[in-house]
């Protein structure tokens, strides 16, 4: 959030509110009415009894600090909230519904080495609290997203993380030197585990591939490494581990589960792919429990939360359970907002348990048994 910005709270019980570049929320008094406006660095507070303004400078010696920063390996956010790569084109397209610079960071559609048309159509249809898609990698190439993409992700004052697709795992670390050597990227997302194309997942379901890839990457490549991982394999835990022991940074939890949805009258699949991977609130039970078994069996590896991702309990839910950032994909779609929102709410949260920083409630959760 640069320090020009401007954020309000209504209804507020406490003078809470994100400052400045580093991430911090200041919390001074309390406040039964009104509202709260950071104005050009300064908290201000808004009493409905009156019309002058009280200002709350945010280096308040007094005041108690919630930290949102997050470090996920070599990479530093200023919060934990991302937006995840596929649910926002190449971000500009969001940049209408969300200030962009209060985002922990951004991730734009998959980028490959050469443009993809993607899949025919129908490639998306709506099931019971989901959606399933088979999108198959519709993109404009990594020539053109660095020539014309990457300069104005530069400009959007958070951290860029960019996801690269490749056939192979020459291709994978050809693509990742490209992108380490352009100015504008913060890190590498590697995605390892797309249901929708050929050889999509058969890098990500086989340990030894997985460890090739990172291992190559991370020593073409100087910036911070994320794999992000398929549901779809036996053991999860196996699957992090050979990423972690390999160099990635983090692992990004979970793609979505290949699934089907079916037109019985005609007796054919809805998808014109046939398959397709599973989205959004249906999936989140089964995300969370990935993302709990590999922060508990890993837990020096930063894990990125996703699945079914919509309201601020839910990224509660995510950081208890072992994730240290989470990224929101299908919710962009129905809300775009929602990114922003989740910043502006987290605070709050944070306070009422009682926590000063993200990193408090990280891994919090424990078993009955």
């Amino acid at each position: 959030m640069s320090s020009g910005s401007s954020a309000i709270v209504a209804g507020a019980r406490s003078e809470v509110i994100a400052s400045g570049s580093i991430g911090k929320v200041v919390r001074r008094g309390t406040l039964s009415r009104g509202r709260l406006q950071l104005d050009e660095g300064r908290l201000i507070r808004h009493d409905e009894d009156r019309r002058d303004l009280e200002p709350a400078a945010v280096d308040d010696p007094e005041a108690c600090l919630i930290d949102l920063r997050v470090k996920l390996g070599r990479l530093e956010l200023r919060n934990p909230v991302l937006a995840a790569s596929g649910t926002c084109g190449y971000i500009r397209e969001l940049a209408a519904f969300v200030q962009l610079d209060r985002l922990g960071g951004v991730i734009p559609k998959t980028v490959t080495m050469r443009p993809r048309a993607g899949n025919a159509t129908p490639r998306t249809v709506e099931t019971p609290a989901g959606l399933l898609n088979a999108i198959g990698l519709d993109n404009d190439g990594l020539e053109h997203f660095l020539e014309h993409h990457l300069p104005y992700l530069r400009t959007v004052g958070t951290a860029v993380v960019v996801n690269i697709a490749g056939e192979t795992i020459d291709e994978f670390v050809a693509m990742a030197e490209l992108v380490g050597a352009a100015p504008g990227a913060d890190a590498v997302e590697l995605n390892i585990s797309c249901p929708n194309v050929s050889h999509g997942l058969d890098l990500g379901i086989d340990v030894r591939s997985v460890a090739e890839v990172v291992t190559r990457v991370r020593r073409a490549c100087p910036l911070p490494l994320i794999a992000k991982l398929t549901p779809n394999v036996t053991d999860l835990v196996v699957i992090a581990r050979a990423a972690a022991d390999a160099g990635a940074d983090a692992v990004s939890l979970v793609n979505t589960f290949r699934g089907i949805a079916v037109d019985w009258r005609r007796c054919k699949p809805i998808l014109a792919n046939d398959f397709g991977g599973l989205s959004g609130p249906a999936i989140k039970p089964l995300a969370l429990r990935a993302v709990w078994e590999v922060a508990r069996a890993l837990p020096a590896l930063p894990v990125i939360g996703i699945g079914g991702i919509a309201n601020i309990d839910d990224v509660l839910e995510f950081l208890v359970a072992g994730a240290s950032a989470i990224q929101v994909g299908t919710a962009n779609f129905y809300d775009p907002g929602v990114c922003e929102r989740l910043v502006a709410e987290l605070p709050a949260k944070l306070e009422e348990i009682g926590a000063t920083s993200v990193a408090e409630v990280v891994g919090t959760l424990r078993s009955n048994r």
